[in-house]
């Protein structure tokens, strides 16, 4: 079954809510692939709701404090707001669309990062999700928020990068779309169109990929090496080739050649937006 899974980060709601040239490319995914599936971020909105509501944004190298008010938050903002935004959206154009979260269906539990964090976790599949291709089957698209649970019922808040590659190792997922505020890999002050594990591996040794960059690629390398086929990474869903990566376009592929791969990382490595 050929899956893609494309990633929205909370910065790019809006325009995929608002641009029509986004729906044609997920029209035009939905008809390419046996399946399609979305996995969301929420932004900035968290911290301005729990900020209205009267809490505090609380951060440790990057990740929310997740106290059990900040969690209610997320949980509400993640898994309510924005998921049913976006699931009412696709419904709206014809497209059926269903709102899920890492705990439906019991398909995902989450284990603890560090006390620190509170209610921060890695998740892991539960169970067969054999029923998550059945669904697709049906011509259905899973919008995902990443809220998980814990062993005992807890609502656990995920990292939507870490839940978008677990989820799309797990579905031997073939591409997988990541949709930021990242206009694609800089390396020679330009854009690469694409860009294999090895000249990755050299842009990080020379330093040209730095800072965010760093974790966002080796997450990327990560689903290469865990099967996927390729990889894409931008900001502009709505202007980018869909399966022809050798062609000038939009944002950056990171793909497999046969070269020796760099040191595999394990695919939970990235934390590049925090919720």
């Amino acid at each position: 079954m050929k899956i893609a899974v494309v990633k929205l980060s909370g910065k790019a709601i809006e325009d995929f809510i608002s641009n029509p040239d986004c729906l044609k490319v997920i029209k035009k995914l939905h008809a390419i692939y046996d399946g399609l599936i979305i996995v969301h971020g929420a932004g900035n909105q968290i911290s301005e709701w729990t900020t209205a509501l009267g809490g505090k944004n609380n951060f440790i190298d990057g990740q929310r404090v997740t106290d059990e008010f900040s969690m209610n938050v997320v949980a509400a903002v993640q898994a309510g707001m924005i998921n049913s935004r976006i699931t009412g959206f696709l419904c709206s154009k014809d497209l059926n669309a269903v709102g899920l979260t890492g705990i439906d269906n019991n398909i995902f539990v989450a284990d603890y990062t560090d006390d620190k964090l509170g209610f921060v976790g890695i998740p892991k599949i539960n169970k067969n999700i054999s029923w998550l291709r059945d669904l697709m089957l049906t011509s259905t698209i899973p919008v995902f928020s990443s809220i998980c649970r814990d062993e005992s019922g807890n609502l656990m808040n995920v990292n939507a990068d870490i839940f978008t590659n677990i989820l799309a190792a797990s579905l031997n997922a073939e591409t997988v779309f990541f949709v930021s505020d990242v206009k694609g890999v800089l390396l020679n002050g330009k854009i690469k169109n694409k860009i294999c594990q090895d000249e990755i591996a050299e842009g990080i040794n020379n330093k040209q990929i730095t800072g965010g960059m760093i974790p966002k690629l080796q997450s990327c390398v990560s689903l290469i090496n865990a099967g996927v086929k390729k990889v894409w990474i931008g900001n502009n869903l709505s202007n980018f080739l869909i399966s022809e990566p050798d062609k000038k376009a939009n944002g950056t592929w990171i793909i497999r050649e046969n070269k020796k791969e760099i040191k595999k990382m394990p695919i939970f490595n990235e934390i590049a937006e925090v919720v």
